[in-house]
């Protein structure tokens, strides 16, 4: 993938299998356990064992490596094997590298795979502990001593700030977690299903670090999360249709930090991110106006408002009128928040779902979905559809997204008073799609 131009990866690779373990708070077994389930479920779903497969793709932080998930799994030899940094960022990076090796013939079956007891073993949420001396640790240095210590504390710095700039109040990201978990109450896969929120209980839950509350902060989970990545040829011929990959991208913006980044000129946006997009749409040829389901990674609500922005869904400071009045359906598998934290690989799975047509929470005729991976840390994303959509034949014509060459869109997007730019997006003055506080 090139800044500044399209790549060649474009419908190369397909996603043909998806498996999950259940969802819990004590999975009472072990990480491997849980992995070697997932990509088992995973083949099953695809029709294709074991033996079929020769790539593993996972996360730097999975205590599952390559080569002990293939002795358990019954997996063989293999041709490919990597792994991806920076948490969360790295979701959809996992697919893109999967994508690398089927598209140049280096492996033709891969399964990325992520699998952990976040919940009953290791606490993300618990925060930094004590670091093993890195330049990473030189960075956190700064911050920690003066109690920025968890992921909700570094978050709410930037959260804070765009809550300023705009002129909002904390109302704003539970627009995020009410959606959510509408979705995840609709979806037996869930956590928190039949469990559905009001902005009452939004703004009623307690504080984390301000402007957070605990329902902008997602849960903790024990499970695993597989994913299957073979040629379209292949993929045709085996058990479920394909989500073919459109386009896949990873970014780390300028002053690039890990979830610390704040010496950058602006805190209210995701440079990250915004890499991202420009890559996705210029590959892709798509615009948000044709994207039928977003799947934004959402480890806290104010990131997914940055996201849309960054995406070019609407203006800087309007994502919470946009998310509130169901412009596009969004995380329709709960999310994070909702559903399951398996580190982004479950959104994945979801946009599988949501282009087969058997989401818990359908959008009609899903033809193309957008999925990003971890925000405030370098980062990913993908853009998969159903087979046979193609991409448009101009150039993106949306007016808020970004042209191909252009610098990031964030600062200098539309002005505030512009309309939402999805086309299904109504002017928030108008009634929205369902009460402001409704489940």
């Amino acid at each position: 993938m090139s800044l500044h131009r399209p790549d060649a990866l474009s419908g190369r690779a397909a996603i043909a299998g998806i498996g999950a373990t259940e969802f819990s708070k004590d999975s009472g077994r072990s990480e491997l356990k849980l992995a070697v389930e997932a990509v088992h479920t995973a083949l099953d779903d695809a029709g294709l064992s074991p033996g079929d497969v020769d790539g593993l793709v996972t996360f730097t932080m999975d205590t599952t490596p390559e080569i002990t998930l293939a002795q358990a799994a019954g997996i063989g030899e293999l041709s490919f094997f990597s792994r991806v940094h920076y948490g969360g960022g790295a979701a959809c990076a996992t697919v893109q590298q999967a994508a690398l090796a089927v598209a140049t013939g280096t492996a033709e079956v891969v399964v990325c795979y992520r699998a952990f007891n976040e919940r009953s073993g290791r606490r993300f949420g618990t925060g930094v502990q004590e670091r093993q001396p890195s330049a990473e640790g030189v960075a956190l240095g700064w911050n920690l001593p003066f109690g920025l210590l968890t992921p909700a504390s570094w978050v709410a710095m930037a959260a804070q700030r765009y809550l300023h700039t705009y002129g909002l109040t904390p109302e704003a990201f539970g627009h995020v977690a009410v959606t959510d978990r509408r979705h995840a109450a609709r979806n037996p896969a869930a956590y928190f299903h039949g469990k559905p929120i009001t902005l009452a209980d939004h703004a009623a839950s307690r504080w984390i670090v301000e402007p957070l509350r605990l329902l902008d902060c997602c849960q903790e989970t024990d499970g695993g999360q597989a994913l299957v990545v073979t040629t379209p040829e292949r993929a045709r011929d085996l058990r479920r249709p394909p989500a073919l990959i459109t386009a896949a991208a990873q970014g780390a913006g300028r002053a690039q930090e890990q979830m610390t980044s704040f010496y950058r000129d602006d805190l209210t946006g995701l440079p990250e991110m915004n890499v991202v997009a420009r890559q996705l749409w210029r590959t892709s040829g798509l615009t948000p106006a044709d994207i039928d389901v977003a799947i934004l990674y959402d480890h806290f609500t104010p990131f997914v408002l940055m996201q849309l922005e960054e995406f070019g869904f609407c203006a800087p400071g309007e994502a919470a009128d946009f998310v509130a009045a169901d412009a596009l359906p969004l995380n329709t598998h709960g999310g994070q928040l909702g559903e399951a934290y398996l580190h982004g690989m479950n959104g994945i799975a979801e946009a599988v779902r949501q282009l087969r047509g058997t989401s818990p929470n359908q959008a009609p005729d899903a033809t193309h979905v957008l999925v990003t991976a971890g925000t405030g840390v370098p980062t990913s994303g993908l853009i998969l559809s159903r087979d046979g959509a193609g991409a448009p034949d101009s150039p993106p014509t949306h007016p808020s997204a970004s042209p191909p060459d252009s610098p990031p869109a964030h600062p200098s997007a539309s002005p505030p008073d512009s309309s939402p730019a999805h086309p299904s997006a109504s002017p928030v003055a108008s009634s929205p799609a369902r009460p402001p506080d409704g489940p």
